[in-house]
């Protein structure tokens, strides 16, 4: 599926002009995760939530492989592939509930209070995040050390958070293949895949 089309399905717009389109593309990607597995880099973070009473974790992955690894304390920011929503937002539905699901027998999918469609519960281009989920990734960022993971860095307001946490006093280390408009102003960049990396400095602290 091309960058367009992958667009298209990322944003309110597609789901009113072509619902059946946009749950197909979501729909093989929730198949697609069935296969996936967390890898040592999520198995590190899960290991330190335990281990740290004040750890938070932050993630822009709809993909919920942090909770499959055991993390606690996660904040999705963009939401996630396997959460729901009513696209009519009914009275009786909540605003989202997990739906492990897949396949659903018909696309779109029905939403069970009202017989109405449902939308996939991940934040699309032109939505706000909600308040909520806001506010408690703004209050993970007045810590003693922040690390910043495999992210681009220019998807705002999530990268705003690097520097808010510096705002605050912390410590702020990147984990990154490739340098990002942060790598500069951050205290510490480490070069590398996050999973080799992790391991590394889980080792270390062994």
């Amino acid at each position: 599926m091309g960058r367009s089309s992958s667009r298209g399905c990322c944003h309110p717009a597609g789901l009113r002009k072509n619902p059946g389109f946009v749950w197909r593309f979501y729909d093989e990607r929730r198949r697609r995760l069935l296969e996936c597995h967390p890898n040592r880099g999520h198995e590190v973070l899960a290991a330190w939530s335990r281990r740290y009473p004040d750890f938070s974790l932050i993630t822009q992955n709809v993909d919920g492989l942090h909770e499959l690894a055991g993390t606690a304390n996660v904040t999705r920011f963009h939401g996630s592939l396997w959460d729901v929503g009513c696209w009519e937002e009914c009275v009786a539905s909540p605003h989202r509930w997990r739906d492990e699901t897949v396949p659903f027998p018909s696309l779109p999918p029905v939403c069970p209070y009202c017989g109405g469609s449902l939308r996939p519960g991940v934040v699309w281009f032109g939505e706000g995040i909600d308040p909520h989920v806001v506010q408690k990734a703004e209050a993970a960022t007045r810590c003693d050390l922040f690390f910043t993971i495999g992210t681009s860095a220019v998807v705002f307001p999530a990268a705003d958070l690097i520097f808010q946490a510096q705002r605050h006093g912390a410590t702020v280390i990147e984990i990154n293949p490739e340098k990002t408009p942060a790598s500069s102003r951050v205290d510490l960049f480490l070069q590398g895949n996050s999973e080799i990396v992790l391991d590394r400095i889980e080792a270390l602290l062994g």
